[in-house]
């Protein structure tokens, strides 16, 4: 990026406050013509709430917006995306019930994209110029997170704009995927869009961005030129110089199997669903299991499986010798099973109810509930101390979920399930969009739990924490398992190939594994 290009967006003391919480406290940044900065702070620190009235979502309290050199008041999305603007927002803004093509069309004007067949075809072109393919057929129910997220990320491509604002936009990606988008982000700056990336995934930072501003508290406390900073410096930055990371971490010592799966077969229920195909798998207490995958490969029927959410066709499914596939989904949860699914909002969570009421959702099977009275006390109690031991961000537990940042609400979740001391449990995408420090806290949580007798099946795109947590590693491809082998057996070339299907007889393999 060239010193010399002219200032695209300049934000002056802008400020938002909210009851008992100051969001952004008079937050100044400039954003040049076809520069890449990156916005990083901790979650909660406001970096959200400033993007969103960047984009017209959220009105600030005081402050100016200058948009090529002039002030402006932004009223709304539509006025932003008419300026030239584009945003992809954490949590996903679509209608489950329509398609890909008719989501995208309700995002943009008639004269924007013509015809309905033309909108199509250039999703079409659109996804795989930048490796993000997506059927535009599919409704938006059958799509993975993972999917979910390209078709935001598409729709922003489809227009014309000189600012794309991108809060965690590859938290759901794969390594190759990130990298595709690194590049695309790289070639629209040549061509002088301006970006402003969200990620806590430093690494990331380091490669694409030009500049960095850090948010701590809702103030702006510095700024630094990414490719000349360390990702731990950039850490510190945010986290303050007491953060200390764990970079290894002890293996599990397995024990006694507590969740199988023998012979499975899930037939698709839908057209677009993914087809399980002869899926044996043993979980061991004491043991961690991470299983890779891009996304919209048998993941989500998967969880759904173990959940009791879809019934197998063929195969057993049993918890320490138990069978589950005549067991609700309650039956499970008394049984030791706990979960944390991939969409925070919506599955794990209901963002119109307080966290108190959140943390009964599933707490109530083993926790504050008794011949169907509920102690209010005790479960307002266990609220507030999961908003202390995990480092929630919320004013009590009161708090409504839907008021929390997307990894404050992760936190959340997490030690939810965790305080319920699962005999097994499942987690999905388990850091998505949590700061590096949330993190780091969230795995030694799951080791702790794992040290103390739970088998914990992870499931998720990022190899670095699954090489960071796993005792054991795996991959799923087109519903099919890979070889499940112990961590040291499993190279990185390796689980990239199980990745995508490289694994021959995988059941037969599997079994030698076990």
């Amino acid at each position: 990026m060239s010193q010399e290009n002219p200032t695209r967006l300049e934000l002056i003391g802008i400020t938002k406050a909210y009851p008992g919480c100051v969001a952004n406290d008079a937050v100044s940044l400039k954003v040049a013509a076809g520069e890449i900065h990156a916005l990083l702070g901790e979650n909660g620190a406001g970096k959200s709430t400033l993007m969103k009235m960047i984009y017209g979502v959220v009105k600030p309290d005081a402050g100016q917006v200058l948009w090529n050199n002039k002030e402006i008041a932004i009223e709304g999305p539509a006025q932003a995306r008419a300026l030239g603007m584009g945003m992809v927002f954490q949590h996903f803004s679509l209608f489950d019930t329509l398609t890909v093509t008719e989501n995208i069309a309700l995002y943009l004007s008639p004269a924007e994209y013509g015809s309905v067949s033309a909108l199509r075809q250039r999703i079409v072109e659109v996804g795989e110029e930048y490796g993000l393919a997506i059927n535009p057929d599919r409704e938006v129910h059958t799509l993975s997170v993972g999917e979910q997220q390209r078709v935001e990320i598409i729709r922003c491509l489809l227009q014309d704009i000189q600012l794309l604002i991108l809060d965690e936009p590859t938290a759901v990606l794969t390594p190759a995927e990130v990298a595709q988008l690194i590049d695309m982000l790289k070639q629209l700056a040549r061509k002088g869009c301006s970006i402003l990336f969200i990620s806590h995934k430093l690494h990331e930072v380091n490669a694409l961005c030009d500049r960095a501003t850090i948010l701590r508290g809702g103030k702006v406390t510095g700024s630094c030129i990414p490719s000349e900073t360390s990702a731990g410096e950039l850490a510190k930055l945010m986290l303050g110089d007491e953060l200390v990371l764990d970079h290894d971490l002890p293996p599990g010592n397995a024990g006694a199997t507590r969740l199988t799966l023998c012979d499975i077969e899930v037939r698709p229920t839908s057209q677009f669903a993914i087809h399980l195909h002869n899926i044996n798998l043993e979980l061991k207490a004491g043991e961690i299991l991470g299983l890779a995958g891009v996304a919209g490969n048998g993941q989500d029927e998967l969880v759904d499986l173990i959940n009791g959410e879809l019934k197998p066709d063929r195969g057993t499914l049993t918890l320490d010798d138990v069978a589950l596939a005549d067991c609700s989904i309650v039956a499970r949860r008394r049984r030791g099973l706990g979960t944390v699914p991939a969409d925070r909002v919506g599955r794990g969570s209901v963002a119109s109810m307080s966290l108190t009421e959140n943390q009964l959702l599933t707490g109530y099977v083993n926790h504050g509930v008794r011949h169907s009275l509920v102690n209010w006390a005790a479960v307002r109690q266990r609220a507030a101390d999961i908003i202390g031991d995990y480092g929630v961000k919320a004013t009590g537990p009161a708090s409504m979920a839907g008021s929390l940042s997307g990894g404050n609400l992760q936190k959340f979740i997490i030690g939810r399930e965790i305080e319920q001391q699962p005999k097994v449990l499942i987690c999905f995408h388990p850091t998505w969009g949590v700061d590096v420090g949330a993190a780091n806290h969230i795995h030694k949580e799951l080791v702790a739990l794992r040290d103390r007798g739970t088998a914990v099946l992870v499931i998720s795109e990022d190899l670095d924490e699954l090489y960071l947590l796993g005792d054991r590693l795996g991959a799923l491809c087109g519903g099919r398992l890979s070889p499940v082998r112990p961590k040291a057996e499993v190279p990185l070339e390796q689980l990239g190939e199980w990745m995508a299907g490289a694994f021959g007889n995988a059941q037969e393999e599997v079994a030698h594994a076990h």
